[in-house]
C-alpha cells in the first residue's frame, strides 16, 4: 500500500471511529507507528483530525436531528453540557457517552467556537495518549 493511501486509511478509521460507527482508530495509528511509514507527528495530526472532524460530524447530526426523548444517559450529559458548558467535551473519547455529548452539545446548539476547541483538544491528547 502507497504512502498516501495508508494516511488516507488512517483518517478515514479516525473519522469514522469518532463518529457514532464503531471502530478501533487507535489501533491503526500504533500499526501505522510500528510500521514506520510516517513521521509519528504527521500519523498523529492526520488521526487527529479524522477524530476531530468525526466528532463534528456527531455535533452537527445534533444540530439537525435534534432529541425528542431522553434516556437516563441524556438527562445526565445535558446535566453536564448545562453546568459545564463547551468544556465538557473533553470527555468525547468516552465510548457510547462521548458519541452522545457531541449529539448533546449539537442538539444544545453551543456555540461553534468552543465546540471545535474542546473538540480539537480532547482528540489531540487522545491521540497522544494511545500512543504510549
Amino acid at each position: 500500500m502507497s504512502d498516501g493511501l495508508s494516511l488516507l486509511s488512517l483518517f478515514a478509521s479516525s473519522f469514522l471511529s469518532a463518529t457514532l460507527l464503531p471502530g478501533s482508530s487507535e489501533a491503526v495509528l500504533v500499526g501505522m507507528l510500528l510500521s514506520g511509514i510516517s513521521k509519528p507527528w504527521i500519523l498523529v495530526l492526520i488521526a487527529t483530525m479524522g477524530n476531530s472532524l468525526g466528532g463534528l460530524t456527531n455535533v452537527i447530526l445534533g444540530r439537525f436531528f435534534p432529541l425528542r426523548e431522553k434516556s437516563r444517559w441524556q438527562e445526565k450529559a445535558t446535566g453536564w453540557l448545562r453546568r459545564y458548558g463547551a468544556a465538557t467535551l473533553l470527555l468525547s473519547w468516552m465510548p457510547v457517552m462521548g458519541d452522545l455529548l457531541c449529539l448533546l452539545a449539537g442538539w444544545m446548539r453551543i456555540p461553534w467556537g468552543p465546540v471545535v476547541f474542546f473538540c480539537a483538544l480532547e482528540r489531540r491528547y487522545a491521540m497522544c495518549w494511545s500512543r504510549a
